[in-house]
């Protein structure tokens, strides 16, 4: 995050007043419960999960930390039924981004296309998606997570699921089709990231508006960790392989 995005001191600690306040409402919730399935327990949750994600993150941006506990989203799988020591795991991941500056995707596509003497034919860069296939073929997908915006990149919902299995499949067995045949009842823990966790904490603290009475955006460029050149385009990568 650039300097200009950090969250100040006081955003921190409002942010910790607004864990404290939400553990306060959860515990009242709890302790006033009708029943197991008590709506005001269950909104209280979602509140404290939403204010307990705005703190950790905003943290971690200031001050590089984060905090030592995790409150986890709404289950929705099944019980675990899977074995008790797993000899074997698949790790299922999903990330979404939309294409949100073609342009700059492009732009870096070229730059690897330029640099790259095996790269696929001349003008691959100059389509989207040929651009994402050059980028996804070039970096690691750990890596375009955490430089999305460099690629003209935003964010979505993403999920990591961890399995469980009896023994390793074997090699080729699932590439035609790898997401299909997941036992949910063998899913020894999932991680959710999604934007709509953030919505409850969002409309609380309401959105800041500018001189014309509209919500203020930052600047792209200003929230960029790459450089651009002097025709505005993305200085040159370096990529890990």
């Amino acid at each position: 995050m650039s300097d200009a995005a950090q969250p100040t001191a006081a955003e921190v600690r409002a942010a910790a007043e607004a864990v404290k306040t939400a553990l306060d409402r959860h515990l009242a919730a709890v302790e006033r419960r009708s029943g197991e399935e008590d709506p005001a327990v269950y909104d209280a949750f979602n509140e404290l999960a939403a204010a307990a994600e705005a703190y950790d993150e905003l943290l971690y941006d200031r001050y590089d930390e984060v905090t030592p506990f995790e409150i986890p989203g709404e289950d929705t799988l099944p019980p675990y039924t899977g074995p008790e020591e797993p000899s074997a795991l698949s790790v299922l991941i999903r990330r979404d981004y939309a294409v949100a500056e073609p342009q700059r995707l492009m732009a870096q596509a070229r730059r690897v296309e330029a640099a790259d003497e095996d790269a696929p034919g001349a003008g691959a860069s100059g389509t989207v998606h040929g651009a994402l296939g050059l980028l996804f073929g070039e970096f690691e997908p750990d890596e375009i997570a955490s430089r999305h915006k460099e690629f003209g990149l935003e964010e979505g919902d993403s999920t990591l699921w961890v399995t469980a299995a009896d023994e390793s499949a074997e090699p080729g067995e699932w590439l035609e089709a790898p997401f299909e045949q997941v036992d949910p009842e063998r899913v020894v823990c999932r991680f959710d990231v999604s934007a709509v966790f953030d919505e409850e904490f969002d409309d609380d603290d309401g959105d800041e508006e500018d001189e014309d009475g509209e919500a203020g955006l930052p600047d792209l460029d200003e929230d960029l960790d790459t450089d651009l050149d002097e025709d505005g385009e993305p200085a040159p990568l370096e990529a890990d392989r």
